[in-house]
């Protein structure tokens, strides 16, 4: 089966298909609506075959559902018909978990991207587990009050840093974890990774939306 992968990000809409070897992007942000989004990704994939596609959301999404409008794009996610829009089955989960069932080897995992906020997911026996630590109390705020990007700026590298290192060791102990991937765009602020991490990478992404349409991944459709 050939599909198409659309990473839909706050800066930019990336995009991948079976049998492609380089990803293609065009620029996202606040304006940016699912009819958009929609007709950007027809233009930039039309010379491209494909069958499916799998959307990374990067928002809330229940049993391949959004239910939950964007931070960072303009309204109108909620509800939207993926399937008549782009006239092919469609399965949608959220970006961080997109990203972890992309980072996956084996028993539990759980990833952390340190982006604008914190997106995190687990992946237990290959199943994956959506998360939202970001919105949990923590300390005087929340965990993304400590790890998010303007926590990185009230607090400065040095910081930042200790509560990375503080909260993944917690994390990795609480979760009984086997794995822990962290990625997001202030990977690159860590001087090193905390122990017993890897790095993640944007392409895993990729790898994540093609695994949803392997076998098995039914209940991540969005007509179920």
């Amino acid at each position: 089966m050939n599909v198409l992968v659309i990473d839909v990000g706050g800066s930019n809409v990336k995009i991948l298909a079976t049998g492609q070897t380089e990803a293609r992007k065009f620029a996202s942000g606040p304006t940016l609506t699912p009819e958009a989004m929609v007709a950007g990704v027809k233009e930039l994939a039309g010379d491209w075959a494909y069958e499916a596609v799998a959307i990374g959301y990067p928002g809330l999404v229940q049993k391949g559902v959004i239910t939950k409008e964007p931070h960072n794009l303009a309204p109108g996610w909620i509800g939207f018909d993926w399937e008549a829009a782009f006239g092919y089955p469609v399965r949608i989960i959220n970006d961080a978990a997109m990203q972890a069932l992309g980072s996956y080897e084996s028993g539990t995992m759980l990833f952390l991207g340190l982006g604008t906020g914190l997106g995190s997911a687990m992946v237990v026996e290959g199943v994956v587990v959506p998360l939202e630590l970001a919105h949990l109390p923590y300390k005087k705020g929340t965990y993304e009050h400590y790890l998010g990007k303007r926590a990185l700026e009230r607090l400065g590298k040095k910081k930042w840093r200790e509560y990375v290192e503080t909260c993944v060791s917690q994390l990795t102990a609480a979760l009984q974890l086997d794995d822990v991937v962290i990625g997001g765009g202030q990977i690159k602020v860590l001087k090193e990774l905390p122990t017993g991490c890897r790095p993640g990478h944007n392409s895993n992404a990729f790898v994540g939306g093609f695994r949803l349409w392997e076998p098995g991944r039914e209940r991540f459709t969005a007509t179920t």
